[in-house]
């Protein structure tokens, strides 16, 4: 609570002392409010009911101070009764969240408090806040920013990790290097840089005479490269040796084993043409503040970002069986062995010129995308609990999505789109649980725009799935009455469930209002269990149902 006290009269000091600067000095006072709430309420047909504390909310205040070369900052954060549900219960109750104090210019920036960073992708250290997934990672200490040319970047970084209103266990360092060549040198159609990356965790062994070390040391070197319409860019990370976890919160003393990632991306863009590709591969790359942090729900402690790298679509039921990124080491039985993952994705754009066969008065736009993720492959050794991979090995398959998407303008005011999509999904090694699912979905979309800010949008969709729950449709219809009004009503049904009594109705109808920077939106519906998901990471959410409201406001 000192900690936290210390935080509020920083920002306060600062703001006192702002009152005192002369007028022509200026002054920049800037921060948001958020609010998430949802009433939960019992559903005989779907077989849910509500929660001991029905009515939940997530509230979210921050507050920002600017002046010259300094700046604060203060976030305050409630969750009362209770936060909605499958939120990671440590945010209880409420509480002063984060705060920092900076000084910045053109050659040192130094924050002390909460903050965020990256080095490089992210494979070996990211600390960032998404609340729609409950994450917030933030570092609690202090960070160094040096770059005495336009070249040369250092960053130096130190502190805990924010897990709930407290910080871990594990303390964090990290140092990155950056040298842009292309500055140095002066080149006028290239882009050069090469980065150098160091991460340790230091937590504390609790048991006598351990096999490894209780700091855990990782390494990166990245580069990249831009010449005109094609760029490369790729990343090689090591984790030194440390005790696999396999379990949630039980870490195996004599399992140990180092990790690893290779991350290349690619590719070439000019007018009307697009390719992009992307590898990787990821070994034993879990990489928490607390070592029985691997394999929470809610991503607590995580301390590097390993999105899915798959195209996120914007259909529902093309999110149902949605792939999360294996990093993480797992020898259950000769069924279920993984070490990681190895795959990729490619991506290929292209627009039909208007005027011509394919392309008709306003042109048309194809995508195509292609992604594959494997297990890696090797020799597995049981129940001894070992392994040796191959590096360029391809082990069983866990995730397959191949899709096509034709968006065509017909006239200033009609607009639609067709997409195909084949996914093939193996729960029994992304989930952990049991079977195979390979489905084919298609969805149809057409706007119609009936004034600049008025217009209509509707969506169709069916999936044709081999098991599980088999087929679905889905239909949403929006319409956005103008800048400030919109409207929406959608429904996902499983009508194709083997258990006629599990045939349910996914259906939502809601409103939202926009007045300069406020939105208000109010949703009444049900809320299909299984994943959400936000640039490649996601968190479990149960079903339920009820009605939502949520509020967004800056000043």
């Amino acid at each position: 609570m000192k900690i936290r006290l210390a935080g509020l009269m920083i920002l306060f000091t600062i703001a006192a002392q702002a009152q005192e600067v002369k007028p022509k000095e200026k002054i920049n006072f800037f921060g948001g409010f958020e609010s998430n709430s949802q009433w939960y309420l019992n559903d005989e047909d779907l077989g849910v009911e509500h929660p001991d504390i029905p009515v939940r909310s997530n509230n979210y205040l921050f507050l920002n101070l600017k002046y010259k070369n300094w700046s604060a900052g203060i976030q305050g954060e409630s969750y009362e009764d209770q936060a909605l549900l499958n939120y990671n219960p440590k945010f209880d109750k409420s509480d002063v969240a984060t705060y920092f104090v900076q000084y910045k210019n053109e050659k040192i920036d130094l924050t002390a408090g909460y903050f965020y960073e990256q080095f490089g992708s992210g494979l070996l250290y990211r600390s960032w806040e998404d609340r729609a997934l409950g994450i917030n990672n933030a570092l609690r200490g202090g960070r160094v920013i040096f770059k005495p040319a336009s070249y040369f970047t250092l960053k130096s970084i130190y502190g805990r990790q924010r897990t709930g209103f407290d910080v871990s266990e594990g303390e964090i360092y990290g140092v990155d290097a950056e040298v842009v060549l292309s500055e140095l040198f002066h080149f006028e159609n290239t882009e050069l840089s090469f980065g150098l990356t160091y991460v340790g965790r230091e937590e504390a062994i609790a048991i006598a005479n351990p096999k490894y070390n209780s700091l855990t040391n990782g390494f990166a070197g990245r580069m990249d490269f831009n010449h005109k319409g094609f760029y490369f860019s790729t990343e090689y990370d090591i984790k030194s040796k440390d005790a696999v976890v396999e379990v949630k919160e039980q870490v195996e003393h004599d399992f140990i084993k180092p990790g690893n990632a290779l991350l290349v991306n690619m590719g070439y863009s000019k007018k009307g043409f697009g390719l992009d590709g992307t590898f990787r591969r990821l070994e034993n790359m879990g990489f928490f503040s607390e070592r029985n942090a691997k394999g929470n729900a809610f991503n607590d402690r995580i301390m590097n970002f390993v999105p899915s790298l798959t195209r996120q679509h914007h259909y529902n039921l093309a999110n149902i069986y949605v792939y999360q990124a294996q990093p993480n080491v797992i020898l259950a039985d000769e069924t279920l062995l993984k070490t990681g993952e190895i795959g990729g994705q490619l991506d290929v754009f292209y627009n039909f010129k208007k005027e011509t066969a394919l392309g008709g008065k306003y042109g048309t736009k194809v995508a195509v995308n292609v992604s594959n993720w494997n297990a890696l492959g090797g020799k597995f050794y049981l129940p001894k609990k070992d392994y040796n991979t191959d590096f360029f090995g391809f082990g069983k398959k866990y995730f397959s999505d191949y899709n096509i998407e034709i968006t065509k303008k017909w006239s200033q005011k009609w607009q639609s789109a067709f997409t195909y999509i084949n996914q093939y999904y193996n729960k029994k090694l992304i989930e952990e649980t049991y079977g195979l699912v390979k489905t084919n979905i298609l969805g149809a979309e057409a706007t119609y725009k009936f004034t600049d800010s008025k217009s209509v949008r509707m969506v169709g969709e069916h999936m044709w799935a081999d098991t599980d729950k088999k087929n679905w449709a889905a239909s949403t219809v929006e319409f956005n009455l103008n800048s400030k009004y919109s409207f929406f009503a959608s429904d996902m049904y499983n009508y194709g469930n083997d258990d006629s009594e599990m045939r349910n109705h996914y259906y939502n109808v809601g409103g939202a209002f926009r007045q300069k920077s406020t939105r208000i939106a109010l949703n009444y519906g049900r809320q299909r269990g299984g994943l959400v998901c936000v640039g490649g990471v996601c968190r479990i959410v149960p079903e339920s149902s009820g009605i939502s409201l949520s509020l967004n406001t800056t000043f």
